[in-house]
This record gives C-alpha cells, structure tokens and sequence, in this order.
C-alpha cells in the first residue's frame, strides 16, 4: 500500500500541478485578461489564470480554459489549443473525473502531436498513464508509460525518462510475479534521478527496491537501498523518512538483531509523531509490534499493537488494520486468551473481506473506465454532428434570403437545392433510425427486457422484492496461476470462450445472467419474470457448465495445456433487484441470498456443484445429492451444504 502513495505523490511532482498553485495575483491576471487584445499573451494569461483556479474552484478554471481554447483556435495559436485542453483535463483531475481527464488529456496529445511538440507528447502520455495507474487498468497505464518513455528518449529529457521508468517499475510492483521487471526499470531510474538530484525521486525508488529485495530474504541488498533512501529523504523538506527508518528496522528484526530494530522503528515513531502523520504513526507501531513478536516477547507486541489499533481504525487503512488484528489474534491466542483471540480473528476475517471487496472495486473500475471513455467521446461526436447541422440549416436560411433577392432567375436552383436537402434529411433520418434501433439492442443486451421496456417508457426501474430466487457463481480455482502463464489476449480469448458457451447455457434454461467480475460469473433464476421452477433450472444450468468445462478440459489435457477447473455454488432465497448507475445502467441483485451462493461457490469444489441446505430442500426430490457438512454465514449461522451427484430417473 506505501509503495503506491510514494508512487502517486512522485506522479504528481512530475505532471505539472504546479500550475494550480494558489497566490495572490488572481485578481490582477483577470484584470490583464480584460484589457489584453485577443492574443497569444492572452491565451497565455487565461491559461496561467486557469491553473491558478483549478484546484480551488475548477468549475471557473475549466470556463476559462475553455475561452482560452476557442480564441487560440481563433488566432491559430496550436500551442495554446493544446495547453488550453491539457488544463481542462487538470481541472476535471481535481473534480476526480477521470472520464472528462482522459478525453481532454488525449485531445491535448493528439495536438501536441499535430504540432511535433514531442515533449508535450511525452508529459501526456505520463499523465495519461498515471490516470489509469489511479483507476486500476495496470495494463493500460504500461502501455502509455512505455509509449512516454520511447519519446522522452527521443528527446533526451532525463526528468521525463526517470518519470517513466519509476511509474513502470510502479505497474510492475503491483504483482509479486513481476518483481523482477519491476526492479530492472528502478535500477534504470535511479542513476538517473541521482544526476538529476531530486532526493524525493531518489528515495521513492530507492525504498521500493528496497522492499523488494526484503521480500526476497536479501537483508544486505534491502538494507543498502534503505539506507540510501533515508539518506535522500533526510536531505528532501517533504521525504517521508519515517516510512524508510520503519523498513530499516524489519531488516534488523529478519536479520535477528533486535535492539537495532527497535531503535530505528521508535526513531520512525518519533518523526511521524512530530509531523502528525497518523498512518505512519500506525505504521512504525505496528512494526515494533512485530519485532517484539518476533523474538517472542508477547507481551510487548500486544503492547504496541494496541496502540496502533485506535489510530488505523481512526483513518481507516484495512491494510494496518489486517496486521494489527491477525497480530493479536495470534499473540492473544499463545497466551491462551482464547476469547480475545477469537474476537480478534473475527475482526481478522471481516477486513479481509473488506479489502477483497475493496480489489473487486478496483477491478470494476478498470473494467468500465474504458466504456465511459467511449461513451463520452460518442457523446462528443453527437454534438459535433449537431453542430454541422444546426451549421447546415443557418446557410440554408441565408442562401434563401439571397435567392429571394436574385429572383425567378434561380427558382430552379433553388428547387435542386431544396431536392438535395430532401435527401440527405431522407438519408439522416435513416441514419438516426438505425442508431435508435443500435441503442434499444443494446438496452436489451444490458437489462432484462420487462426491465428495459420499464426503463423506456418510465425513464426508470423500480426496484422489486422477489421472495425465492435461486442465484448461481462460478469461479475458476487457481485463476491468478494461469493468468501468469497467458498474455493478456489469449487470457481474453480463452475466458471469452467459456463465458459465452455460459451464456449460451443460461439463455437455453431462461435464467438472468447479472454479471461478471474478473473470473467469476453470476447468474439467478425467477428474476424479473417469477417461475416455480427457478431451482431445478439453475441446477440444471450448474451441472452444464461443468460438463462443459470437463469437455473442454479433456481437450486441453490432449493438446498439453493446463485445464481450468471451475467451482460452482447455488442457494435460494429473497433478494431485491433493481436497476443501478447514473452513467452506465446495470441491473443487480442484492441480499444475503447473495452473499450466501458466493460463499457456497468459494466452499466448493473444482468440478461439483455445492448447493445449499435452502436449495436442497427444494430439488432433492429431482437430484441425487451428498452432504458435505456445514459451513458458518454471517448473520445466519451454520448452513448445510451439499453436492449434487446426479438426476434422479424415475
């Protein structure tokens, strides 16, 4: 988690928000504005006005960035065109709208390019990167630093190159499978933020290799990079020293020397302490926590892991909160403090899942980060063809006003252009009826049809309770595995395949497919249209897809590839459904039914469908099944479990 807000804060210093500084000449920039003749100075002052606003009143910033533009488009002044639309960008940055940024950060490159301005190029690359970096879309964030760092190289601009190379080595860090490529893009970056002295460049990369080579049992190498990022960080007004002296001290308690440890981690403590920085406060607690349970005094860590405890649950960070409660679970435990200890392991358990949801969020962030970008420029492109329209019918007005004027002479001209008109209204509208057409398909793609037509005519969905609803998840085990083993497009091909042929197996038997998430695929049976038979149907809709899936694998093994193995889980029971999103319409279901089929599909295996006791008690009389057990549900208590065998024949 530091790695990242390290990473972010080195962003920043690179993408130029210095230009939303606040000071005091706002007042005299707008009254050189007003007296400025439309002009390049004029572009410029609007511009330097914008950055001013942009932080603390964006809505302003972007109005004037926006005037800036359409007069430099006036004026023909590129440059500004380009400054002026990397500027809106920054104001929406500020607004955290990443769709706006992204739009207006890839005009302001496209004429960054127009004009060869190839270091404008590469600092809205970097940004581009960054933004996607921030909204979970690794890939696409690589993609653009790799292409910024090509062009800083072109141009031999050392600050951009170093840029590019930590923000890579950032994306790399993210997976553990990628710490090497992670590593060989800092040992490029820091030689040359060295030559560059920027000390908080220094010690952002230097701490992160650091962690690397600590989460390889290379104590000597982590130490020497720690080392020299304090020393960096010491010389930087703004280097989060702390952060380094508590990394200091994990390598001394690996290494088995305690007091050095502790000595760094108190000197960690007692900086973040005077800078009122709370999540490192947490941090060098809970570090010292641990050093004490590493050499086995108990009593110490629980100490200091309660310390930290009230701290992180005052900022909210789940990650300190994870340590904090598994340390003491464990502590609590070997003091055979049985009833602390299962307190805390429950605590335990409810942030992991606080932070596996808090990874689905991002997973779906990155997942419809690129729709909206779409949409919004589809948006772009309607008011453009509004605008040659409205363009359209205002020289069709003057052009009748001068035939009047001419006379009988040009009637004939007249009735051609009127003809020609006819036409192309003629061929618009066919246009506009196929975009309709396109849109209620895809309407229909989106939302069940009762619920779409609801939509239509209401220009809303309200929300319904349904009293049984059977809800089925699939996972693949091992997915993070094969996912290392494939390139991102036959990672793509190869889920798509089977998504589809689910798909195709879920339509077969009437079922609602909801969504997917990553490797997991979610569908319900007796939603929007209520049946009686929902249960057996999305049984049966299990028991396909995993002779679908036993299928397909008995023609991976042939070819020598890895099989996917898929776990399928069911439960039936009440949820509400409705129609949710401002920008993108998505119809969901929610209720502990849901929770409740999620937790069937984890507790599964690999080849089986695991049903409930709810479910079983519905279908037994159809289905052969075995029970397997119970299994504890939050807010319900122990639930059977049981797998499905086969149909029973009469």
């Amino acid at each position: 988690m530091k790695i990242q807000i390290l990473f972010s804060l080195f962003i920043l210093s690179f993408f130029s928000l210095s230009l939303c500084a606040q000071d005091s000449q706002i007042d005299s920039l707008k009254i050189v504005i007003e007296q400025s003749p439309p002009d390049t100075s004029k572009v410029n002052t609007m511009l330097a006005l914008s950055g001013k606003l942009c932080r603390t009143n964006p809505l302003e910033a972007i109005s004037i960035a926006s005037d800036a533009r359409d007069l430099a488009g006036q004026i023909e002044y590129q440059k500004g065109q380009a400054f002026a639309l990397k500027s809106i960008g920054m104001a929406y940055y500020f607004q955290g709208d990443y769709t706006n940024v992204l739009v207006f950060w890839q005009q302001s490159m496209e004429k960054f390019e127009m004009i060869g301005d190839k270091l404008g190029v590469a600092n809205m690359l970097n940004n581009l990167g960054a933004v996607y970096f921030n909204g979970g879309d690794d890939n696409k964030a690589v993609g653009y630093y790799i292409q910024s760092l090509r062009v800083s190289e072109q141009i031999g601009d050392t600050l951009r190159i170093a840029t590019a190379l930590v923000n890579i080595g950032a994306v790399y860090y993210n997976k553990e499978a990628t710490h090497s490529r992670a590593l060989e893009y800092y040992k490029r970056a820091l030689p040359l933020s060295e030559a560059l002295g920027d000390n908080d460049a220094i010690g952002t990369t230097a701490v992160n290799m650091g962690e690397i080579y600590f989460e390889r049992d290379d104590t000597d190498s982590a130490l020497m990079y720690f080392e020299q990022s304090l020393e960096a960080y010491r010389k930087s007004e703004t280097g989060n020293v702390q952060y380094t002296l508590n990394n200091i001290g994990k390598v001394y308690a690996k290494k088995g020397d305690k007091d050095q440890a502790i000595k760094y981690q108190k000197e960690a403590l007692r900086i973040a302490t005077e800078r009122k920085a709370k999540l490192e406060i947490a941090q060098a607690l809970i570090g010292m926590a641990e050093t004490y349970l590493i050499f086995g005094d108990i009593q110490s860590s629980i100490k200091y892991f309660k310390q930290a405890e009230p701290i992180a649950e005052e900022i909210n960070v789940s990650a300190e909160l994870s340590k904090i409660y598994g340390g003491l679970a464990y502590n609590y435990e070997t003091v055979s403090d049985f009833k602390k200890a299962f307190e805390y392991h429950t605590a335990y358990e409810r942030i992991k899942e606080t932070l596996y949801n808090a990874e689905m969020d991002k997973r779906i962030t990155a997942a419809t980060l690129s729709y909206d970008i779409e949409k919004k420029q589809g948006q772009i492109d309607l008011i453009t063809k509004e605008k040659e329209l409205h363009e359209l019918t205002i020289q069709k007005q003057k052009f009748t006003r001068n035939a009047l004027i001419v006379g009988i002479v040009l009637v004939l001209v007249i009735a051609f252009i009127t003809f020609r008109n006819y036409l192309n209204k003629v061929k618009i509208n066919k246009i506009l009826d196929k975009q309709k057409a396109q849109i209620e398909n895809l309407l229909l793609n989106i939302l069940p049809a009762k619920v779409a037509e609801e939509l239509q005519l209401k220009g809303k969905a309200t929300p319904r309770d349904y009293e049984s609803v059977t809800v089925l998840f699939t996972d693949f085990k091992g997915f993070t595995k094969i996912a290392e083993g494939l390139t991102p497009n036959d990672l793509v091909a190869e889920l798509n395949t089977f998504f589809q042929a689910f798909d195709s197996i879920v339509d077969k038997y009437q079922l609602e497919k909801i969504k997917t998430i990553g490797d997991a695929y979610m569908c319900a049976g007796g939603i929007p249209t209520e049946t009686d038979d929902h249960f057996f149907k999305t049984v049966e809709v299990g028991l396909e897809m995993q002779n679908f899936m036993m299928n397909e694998n008995e023609k991976r093994k042939q070819q020598g590839l890895i099989p996917w193995e898929l776990r399928v889980g069911i439960h039936t029971g009440p949820v509400v459904a409705g129609v949710v999103g401002k920008k993108k319409y998505a119809y969901d279901i929610w209720g502990n039914t849901v929770n409740i089929a999620s937790r069937m599909e984890s507790n599964g295996e690999a080849g089986k469908v695991n049903i409930s006791d709810a479910t079983f008690q519905l279908i037994k009389e159809r289905f052969k099944c075995h029970h397997r057990g119970k299994i504890s549900a939050k807010n319900v208590g122990e639930i059977d479990m049981y797998f499905i065998e086969h149909e029973i024949i009469n």
